[in-house]
């Protein structure tokens, strides 16, 4: 099993604020959840929200052996 957390919350100090209040709030955790679902067979995908933001993802990734 393998266990990922990916940090959603913006770098305050990344970009001036007027940039990051143009671009669409929901666009990272989306992409975020689409990469994560991409790679995975079996597991969960546990989206954190506050205040009405995502601000962390958290992946579970479950492997399989046959015996």
């Amino acid at each position: 099993m393998t266990f990922r957390k990916i940090d959603l919350a913006p770098d305050r100090g990344s970009a001036p604020a007027h940039s990051r209040e143009a671009t669409d709030p929901i666009a990272e955790p989306l992409a975020a959840v689409a990469k994560a679902l991409k790679g995975m067979r079996y597991g969960a995908i546990h989206l954190v929200v506050h205040d009405g933001k995502a601000v962390q993802l958290e992946v579970t990734e479950r492997r399989r052996f046959n015996p």
